[in-house]
């Protein structure tokens, strides 16, 4: 089938109902790659080209019907990623050589799986991938990287040339549970002592959390949540990446999908997390604190979610990128993946090596952490 392809700028190149339609189409969907969650980040500009991530989405149309999708960026840097190629950036440098710009296929500070060769069938989505490899090759960048496809998805750009490298991320699984107890009933003693002793040292500190789903969050809680974000960045040097207009975007083009913890104590607003969710998986996303009080980060961030996704039926927290400590209060050890192409040979053949060896240790690190499950036996 001949397809017309379109590079766009912008999403409102595409449109948001024939966009949010081939998103609903895929196996695999999520709230990150609806249109209002990446046109809030593109238009709040938190992931646009002064800030590194210029939109250069490829795009396939059937006729007048959009047939496939690559959300794709030309970045000047390796920020907001959560798969780290900080070494490869700097190996070139050291060899006068220039990394950046490169391609990048990923949802913006979003370390979630999730569809990037979107298609409405097998010949659409085989189509999108030449016309990512025509791209990449009339194009003068250094690389192109597809960060959390689905496995099916990076066997398919494996096929096409590209290298894959694998990660691991947390995850907890409802298995049904009717409770928050009967959750903790399921743990190894030690761990469940342990959350109990969390949970009741933040009631003792005197705080007291409240859930506000996102059709009733004011924008007064928007403001508060702004202030912990980024106060919580600035406290680790960092530079945040999201903005108090992305939040109020978000909150409301996406409620549905959006509830805020908020925590309190003596009348005061102290801390905050946001978490986004579908009828099937809740994302763990950001937190924020005013004032620190010791295990508020888990109340907020981990133990409200999951009783949340107890009430609701929620089958899945993905709990974010990286974090052992996770494993101590229910999650489990989940692998993800990422598809790689560099232009240079030398270089391609160095960084397959490399992740030849990355992934024996990627293995037996998943097999060490599958010993250390947290469930009784």
């Amino acid at each position: 089938m001949n397809y017309r392809t379109h590079i766009a700028s912008s999403l409102l190149d595409i449109g948001q109902r024939q966009w949010d339609a081939l998103v609903a189409a895929q196996e695999e969907s999520n709230p990150f790659l609806s249109f209002a969650f990446l046109h809030a980040l593109h238009a709040s500009g938190s992931a646009a080209p002064e800030t590194g991530w210029q939109p250069q989405y490829i795009v396939l149309y059937d006729g007048e019907e959009l047939a496939a999708a690559l959300p794709l960026y030309v970045k000047g840097h390796s920020y907001g990623e959560y798969v780290f190629d900080w070494a490869w950036a700097d190996a070139y440098q050291r060899h006068g050589l220039a990394y950046y710009p490169k391609l990048l296929s990923a949802i913006p500070f979003t370390p979630v799986a999730g569809p990037r060769l979107m298609a409405v069938d097998a010949e659409a989505r085989a189509a999108l991938i030449d016309v990512l490899a025509a791209t990449q090759a009339a194009t003068e960048v250094s690389s192109t990287h597809v960060l959390f496809p689905p496995e099916e998805h990076a066997r398919q750009l494996r096929e096409a040339g590209f290298m894959l490298r694998s990660g691991v991320q947390f995850h907890w699984l409802n298995q049904g549970y009717k409770s928050f107890d009967e959750f903790l009933a399921t743990l190894e003693q030690k761990k469940r002592k342990n959350i109990r002793a969390e949970r009741r040292k933040v009631a003792e500190a005197g705080v007291t959390l409240r859930r506000v789903r996102g059709r009733d969050v004011t924008d007064s809680e928007w403001v508060l949540f702004n202030r912990c974000y980024r106060r919580t960045y600035q406290a680790h040097y960092s530079t945040p990446y999201l903005n108090l207009d992305f939040f109020r975007r978000i909150g409301e083009t996406m409620p549905d999908n959006i509830l805020l913890v908020i925590a309190s104590r003596e009348g005061r607003d102290i801390a905050a997390s946001l978490v986004i969710h579908n009828e099937t998986t809740l994302f763990g996303r950001y937190w924020g604190e005013l004032e620190h009080v010791p295990c508020l980060h888990f109340e907020a961030a981990y133990y409200q979610p999951l009783e949340f996704c107890i009430e609701q039926g929620i089958g899945a927290f993905e709990g974010g990128a990286q974090g052992e400590h996770k494993m101590a209060r229910g999650f489990l050890p989940t692998r993800t993946w990422s598809a790689h192409w560099l232009a240079h040979p030398s270089f391609a053949d160095a960084i397959e090596r490399f992740l030849e060896r990355e992934k024996g240790g990627i293995d037996d690190y998943m097999d060490e952490l599958n010993e250390r499950n947290p469930f009784k036996r």
